[in-house]
């Protein structure tokens, strides 16, 4: 998987020495920025899906929250600094839905508000580079290959409903992700297309009976209550932050820094990012995001290597949500699930690939190793369990 295009291979803008100060560079919108734009679709649509089908949420407001947080991230960090939903809000939310009303619409907006505002004061006081600094590198490299390892699984799990498509595209996938002149992605989708109108015939009198609605944003919050702000918080918030410390601030920011040295970032502004932008989506109806390294992982594997890559997509999910929201289920249904796998699998690959290098001691790869085979299960206890070991290790109270 070497090559121009992959991560081991020199980023565009990538000087051989450092230079005082350098800028930022621009942010570009070429083919590889619009193959790489579509590389975190594996998880976006999953839950985009989930939040509509199974809590009844307005489409309108988690799009258009999505859209505007996509092209913000893009514009500030000019790199494909990606927004992602939070997952352990999310399968929550839908799970419980799914068996109970015990979780209501409110109740996710109450949870971004929450979290919003978690993120923004351990951000501004700094506290939130605190808490990063007491995480050593083996945890975080762990914790990257655990979230990789977990992608492909899901990725492999979701391949699984339709094997000879899965198979097929994953194999000419692989054969184009170096071709520069032929971006992968774009045959993916467009493969991924054709398959679902050849299975679902219907689906072309479906879309050609879409038309453009254009709607207006709303504010979401008026029947929030108390009891729904307390559920948000205690279910939903409260669960998510040791995930959001690890995944969408440590993680994202080494995985950042380690493949754009040139455009670094601190956790004190991924904090903050995360705290405004959870702050505000509630307000027209979206729901609680982050900024995840598999989303990151996900943008360079298919050629994005700007933030051009996030202002494309958040500008077609923009879009979708001031003109198409009514039509977003039939829209995704082109998306057929065996390609949707094929991306996260990609996605896990790459974000594992980053995490290869478990350190030069044995105690650092042990806490690496044992913290990735805990994240395959659950990130926030492996986030947990990593910094115990390696405590222990390091004050000797554990010796291999």
């Amino acid at each position: 998987m070497n090559g121009p295009e992959s991560v081991e291979a020199p980023l565009a803008g990538v000087s051989a020495a450092p230079a005082a100060a350098p800028m930022p560079a621009r942010n570009r919108f070429g083919r590889l920025e619009w193959a790489g734009a579509f590389g975190d679709l594996g998880t976006l649509i999953p839950f985009v899906v989930a939040y509509v089908s199974l809590l009844k949420m307005d489409p309108y407001g988690v799009l258009l929250a999505f859209g505007a947080a996509k092209i913000a991230s893009g514009l500030y960090y000019r790199t494909p600094f990606p927004i992602q939903p939070m997952k352990a809000i999310g399968a929550v939310a839908t799970t419980q839905a799914a068996q109970s009303a015990i979780i209501t619409p409110q109740a996710v907006y109450a949870a971004g508000l929450v979290t919003g505002a978690i993120w923004l004061v351990l951000g501004l006081t700094g506290t939130a580079k605190t808490v990063a600094a007491w995480v050593s590198r083996s945890v975080a490299v762990g914790i990257i290959l655990g979230l990789g390892l977990s992608f492909m699984l899901e990725g492999i799990r979701i391949m699984s409903q339709g094997w000879i498509v899965a198979g097929v595209a994953l194999a000419g996938t692989l054969l184009l992700l170096t071709n520069r002149a032929i971006p992968a992605m774009f045959l993916l989708l467009l493969g991924g297309a054709a398959v679902a109108l050849v299975q679902n015939p219907a689906l072309v009198g479906q879309l050609a009976a879409i038309h453009a609605q254009f709607r207006l944003a709303s504010f979401a919050l008026g029947g929030l209550s108390w009891h729904e702000l307390l559920v948000g918080a205690a279910f939903l918030a409260l669960p998510q932050v040791p995930l959001t410390l690890d995944n969408a601030i440590v993680a994202v920011k080494e995985e950042n820094n380690r493949l754009f040295p040139e455009r670094p970032v601190s956790e004190r502004e991924v904090a903050v990012s995360t705290g405004v932008m959870n702050l505000l989506a509630p307000l027209v109806g979206g729901v609680p995001m982050c900024h995840g390294a598999g989303g990151m992982a996900g943008h360079v594997r298919f050629g994005a290597r700007t933030g051009g890559a996030l202002v494309i997509l958040g500008a077609i999910v923009l879009a979708i949500a001031l003109f198409f929201s009514g039509s977003v289920e039939t829209i995704f249904r082109i998306f057929p699930a065996p390609i949707l796998g094929v991306i996260l699998f990609l996605t896990g690959a790459q974000l594992a690939l980053g995490a290869c290098d478990l350190g030069r001691t044995k105690y650092d790869r042990f806490v690496s190793v044992v913290t990735a085979a805990c994240a395959m299960w659950n990130i926030g206890l492996a986030f947990v369990f990593g910094i115990a070991v390696h405590h222990a290790l390091r004050r000797g109270r554990v010796r291999l």
